[in-house]
This record gives C-alpha cells, sequence and structure tokens, in this order.
C-alpha cells in the first residue's frame, strides 16, 4: 500500500501540477476544458488505459467539453505517489502526449 501524503507533501505535489488543487488531504482535482466534446471524450479514453496499465482510476466528472479528474487512493484514504504519478500522465496526455 502507498503511504498517504500529508497537507505538506499535497501541497508540495501539486506545486509541481500547474491547475491542480488540494482537497484537503483527502485528493486532488483538476478540470480541463477542451475544444470539444469530441476531445473530451478522447481523453478520458486516454486516461482510462492509463489508469488501467497503472492500476489506479479516477474520479471523472465529464459534460460536454469539461472533464474534471479526482485522484485518491482509497486504501491509503488520502494523497499518495500513485495520484501524482496519474496526474502526470494526465497532464502529459492533454498536451497530446
Amino acid at each position: 500500500m502507498s503511504e498517504r501524503l500529508d497537507a505538506a507533501g499535497v501541497a508540495r505535489l501539486i506545486e509541481g501540477l500547474p491547475g491542480w488543487e488540494a482537497e484537503g488531504e483527502g485528493a486532488i482535482v483538476k478540470e480541463f476544458r477542451l475544444r470539444d466534446h469530441v476531445e473530451a471524450v478522447g481523453l478520458v479514453v486516454r486516461v482510462a488505459v492509463a489508469a488501467e496499465v497503472l492500476n489506479h482510476h479516477p474520479e471523472v466528472w465529464w459534460v460536454y467539453n469539461r472533464v474534471r479528474f479526482r485522484l485518491s487512493t482509497h486504501d491509503a484514504g488520502g494523497v499518495t505517489e500513485k495520484d501524482a504519478e496519474l496526474a502526470r500522465r494526465i497532464e502529459a496526455l492533454a498536451a497530446g502526449g
């Protein structure tokens, strides 16, 4: 099991993740606004594949061209390095990588 980060650890983690916000120590979140619905679907699918590879799955909220990801490691009860890794992958995928 991954070790849960405290508030200072979560703050350090999101410093390197532009646009990500902390929900206390429990989760990190970011909303992406894409060009249209098809781009939003594409991002959700690419993230789903990355999440499956990492065996770490985000909560996803998706309406038309907006996609919000909420990351938390449920078995640790908060944010861990697993969330940081998935957030970095999401950023790369959103940038076209």
